[in-house]
């Protein structure tokens, strides 16, 4: 367990299943109310998160009391949306928070701790995508640091649905993966 600002971190097993999936549809279900169209609840279940801890990691922060106030998945590649590449990156996905406990700067926070595990690993990137409509999270990347690099018009969803997203990228400083 890690603890960075108030937040422990550790690895996801596969007990916590439920809980992420408790997570994503709360997230999907805030994202709605507030008009933007990128998750939608139920579209993860269990047996994704289960598969992502055996492909990847996924990761949970919890606050001092033990309440999760968000989690993220970590990939080692992502060739649906960035192609074969060499292994220079780490690509984060399904950045969560729990918005009705979390304290302010979680988000940030569950970032950070992705960009930190990234570099431990001596890889030199990380990145993400985000869908094309959804300026406010670009904008909210690009606070974090991310530049665009690319457009991939063409994504297939897991239903079939295309849709375009935005390919993001930040240089990582190895001076800072405690």
């Amino acid at each position: 367990m890690i603890i960075d600002d108030g937040i422990l971190f550790r690895q996801a097993e596969e007990k916590d299943a439920g809980t992420l999936v408790q997570l994503y549809d709360q997230a999907a279900r805030w994202m709605r109310k507030h008009g933007i169209d990128q998750w939608k609840p139920g579209e993860k279940d269990a047996a994704h998160f289960r598969e992502v801890m055996r492909s990847g990691e996924v990761w949970i922060g919890s606050d001092t009391d033990g309440r999760v106030c968000g989690a993220y998945e970590l990939w080692w590649s992502d060739e649906d949306a960035w192609g074969v590449q060499p292994p220079v990156a780490g690509y984060v996905h399904r950045l969560m928070v729990a918005r009705e406990t979390a304290p302010a700067g979680t988000g940030r926070r569950l970032l950070e701790h992705a960009e930190r595990r990234i570099a431990r690993t001596g890889r030199e990137r990380a990145r993400l995508d985000c869908v094309s409509t959804n300026p406010r999270l670009l904008t909210y990347y690009r606070g974090a640091g991310y530049r665009v690099v690319g457009e991939f018009p063409h994504k297939e969803g897991k239903d079939g649905r295309i849709y375009g997203v935005i390919l993001l990228e930040k240089r990582l400083d190895r001076l800072n993966a405690v």
